[in-house]
């Protein structure tokens, strides 16, 4: 069945199909049964025109998809703009909220990027670049 543009399988109990929606967790599936007057252990399939009517004028409620993703996108570009610690971690692709970095936070920092001694041709690569940008330029 799809509502409010959101695919949930039919055969799922409403408490858990429910939870389909970005924004709206298990916490949130109790306050929007309390409001359409759902029964949670419904099947989808097995709801009515009105209840399902009545689910997408409670969700109306809620900040969710969309809207929720835009506001948690202009509240990070924000944090960016001030330059405010957790908007430099953002920008650097680090952890925001005081993880250690030293041993761990690869899912943040990326594929790891050996630091260290350099083989001989790489060296020769560094010296030739160096020797051409310090060559006097002739007018």
């Amino acid at each position: 069945m799809r509502i409010s543009g959101i695919d949930i399988p039919d055969n799922e109990r409403a408490q858990v199909g429910l939870t389909r929606f970005f924004g709206i967790g298990p916490k949130n599936v109790l306050e929007l049964a309390k409001k359409s007057k759902i029964d949670l252990n419904t099947r989808i399939k097995d709801l009515t025109r009105d209840q399902v009517s009545d689910l997408m004028k409670a969700l109306e409620g809620f900040m969710t998809e969309g809207d929720l993703k835009r506001e948690i996108r202009e509240s990070i570009d924000r944090l960016k703009a001030i330059r405010c610690y957790r908007g430099i971690r953002h920008i650097v692709s680090l952890p925001v909220r005081g993880q250690r970095t030293k041993s761990n936070a690869r899912t943040r920092k990326g594929k790891k990027k050996t630091v260290g001694s350099l083989t001989k041709e790489a060296w020769a690569k560094i010296e030739t670049q160096q020797k051409a940008a310090a060559a006097p330029v002739k007018k």
